[in-house]
């Protein structure tokens, strides 16, 4: 123990009289190592500098996601909510075409996308004088087809937000490695000149993992959150199919 107190003791005493009282320069000796942010920024080395440019450009297109994503999913949700109750009148009153027509004032509206298409293929055989199991089971595809349409356009760029925030920290640790070993090339070849040698460049490393998780966590948080919008579609488009269904079964047994 006395002779980790005195290894202590004796780094302490080469940082003072390296860099001085307060983090000051000692009398004769090298400048500080500027150690903001953005001195370290323009120290990097090529492969660093690479590194941060990457993950400054995955940083930009995970932003572009999250604020399309946010926009779309904030839009449908509203107009379906101004779509449900027009549309559910107007079907109370047999009135298809207009219940058509206001769907197709909805066009964002994944609830409108849905209904409207289960419509249109329903209208198409409704002059037949009897409504045959095929008629339905004919809707019953075309709205699982609108379905799987509107489900894709949901999902869209939420792989690219899953797959940044699962390798940006990857990449940020990739410029840490890299920094480090040549922090440390640095020490062998400053022997002697103590932990001041490679500071500035075990720091600059440092850095990269930080940014790398400052890019991959707000992408996993916004990927769980959109994710869960598009789970609570889908159940919504679900229902909406299976009530729909019902008008139409109850309209052939009206027939």
């Amino acid at each position: 123990m006395t002779l980790l107190f005195a290894k202590f003791g004796l780094f302490l005493t080469q940082a003072i009289f390296m860099f001085g009282p307060e983090g000051a320069p000692a009398a004769g000796g090298a400048p500080v190592d500027d150690f903001s942010l953005l001195g370290m920024i323009k120290k990097m080395g090529g492969v660093a500098l690479a590194v941060a440019i990457i993950l400054f450009l995955m940083s930009v297109y995970s932003i572009a996601i999250m604020v399309e994503r946010f926009l779309t999913y904030n839009a449908a949700k509203n107009q379906s909510r101004e779509f449900a109750p027009k549309v559910a009148q107007a079907l109370k009153d047999d009135r298809i075409e207009e219940a058509i027509n206001i769907s197709d004032r909805h066009k964002k509206s994944h609830l409108a996308v849905v209904v409207n298409a289960g419509l249109q293929e329903f209208r198409a055989h409704q002059s037949n004088p009897e409504l045959s199991g095929e008629v339905i089971d004919a809707s019953k595809r075309a709205l699982q087809r609108a379905i799987a349409v509107k489900m894709a356009e949901f999902k869209r760029g939420l792989s690219g937000l899953a797959t940044i925030g699962s390798t940006a920290p990857f990449v940020g640790l990739f410029g840490t490695v890299v920094g480090i070993i040549n922090a440390f090339q640095g020490m062998k070849a400053a022997e002697g000149a103590g932990i001041g040698a490679v500071a500035g460049g075990i720091s600059e490393a440092l850095v990269e993992t930080a940014f790398g998780l400052v890019v991959a966590v707000p992408a996993v948080w916004m990927f769980n959150y959109f994710t869960s919008k598009v789970e609570a579609f889908s159940v919504e488009m679900e229902n909406s199919s299976s009530e729909l269904i019902d008008y139409f079964l109850k309209r052939r047994g009206a027939r």
